[in-house]
């Protein structure tokens, strides 16, 4: 009896774990469209700064803050969901869903310090409108490493493939494990994951966790994140090319 009852409640968990895995992946779908908006509205903001259209400007960062703000929470819902799956155990007692998935979200919105209008996303928005007239140079009250590190600043934990030593940007299928988050050409992680024998443990060095092929998927924000990384990678070559020409002019006149 007792054998049936912890088969029964096994059973229960595996589900709820597989429910909100499922959730959680759906609802990254809504964050990837978020993300897609916001760059969008950052090319608008780059068009209207250079028409020094600078009320525009403010008016589209002001509503880039609001949407950062929704952005957060949809992260943290998402990321709530799946955490829910994981620690979830039947108890003798009826579970609140409710309280457990609120209590998930507020953990995650605490270990959050930055305010939305200091958030990465927001700096990078007004680093690159003030790099529209003032490339290379730093904005005020800011130093140069600092706009260095919110330009280059990434969400991706790798950035190059360990198995084809591409970088992210460069693969023609990028994946992405849903255990550790790490990033792979797909044809070279799922030939690693099949001549692996046993438990194919993540190639990343130092990562532990094991790899299963239906868990390593192109999920809709690794998308979004690699192109805004190719576009970051743009606007700090084209950076370094004005501060050689600089670097030039001053040797010239000296």
């Amino acid at each position: 009896m007792a054998s049936t009852s912890a088969s029964r409640h096994g059973g229960a968990a595996g589900r709820i774990k597989n429910a909100a895995t499922t959730l959680s992946a759906e609802s990254q779908s809504l964050v990837a469209e978020i993300r897609k908006a916001l760059h969008m509205m950052t090319e608008i903001a780059v068009e209207f700064e250079k028409d020094n259209e600078s009320a525009k400007v403010k008016d589209l960062e002001n509503a880039v803050a609001e949407l950062v703000e929704a952005y957060e929470n949809c992260a943290s819902y998402a990321a709530a969901v799946e955490s829910v799956g994981n620690i979830y155990q039947p108890g003798a007692e009826l579970t609140d869903f409710k309280k457990l998935l609120e209590d998930e979200f507020e953990k995650l919105r605490s270990s959050s310090s930055s305010s939305s209008q200091n958030h990465q996303l927001i700096r990078k928005f007004r680093g690159v409108v003030w790099n529209v007239h003032h490339l290379g140079q730093p904005m005020p009250g800011e130093e140069q490493e600092d706009i260095v590190m919110t330009s280059t600043q990434s969400s991706l934990l790798n950035i190059i493939c360990p198995l084809s030593g591409k970088p992210v940007t460069e693969l023609a299928e990028p994946v992405r494990s849903v255990l550790c988050k790490h990033i792979y050409e797909k044809k070279a992680i799922m030939l690693y994951i099949a001549s692996e024998r046993g438990q194919p443990k993540c190639p990343i060095a130092g990562c532990p966790k094991i790899l299963q092929a239906e868990k390593v998927v192109c999920d809709p924000l690794l998308v979004v994140e690699i192109e805004e990384m190719r576009c970051t990678s743009r606007q700090t070559a084209r950076a370094n090319v004005v501060e050689d020409f600089t670097e030039l002019d001053e040797e010239e006149d000296n």
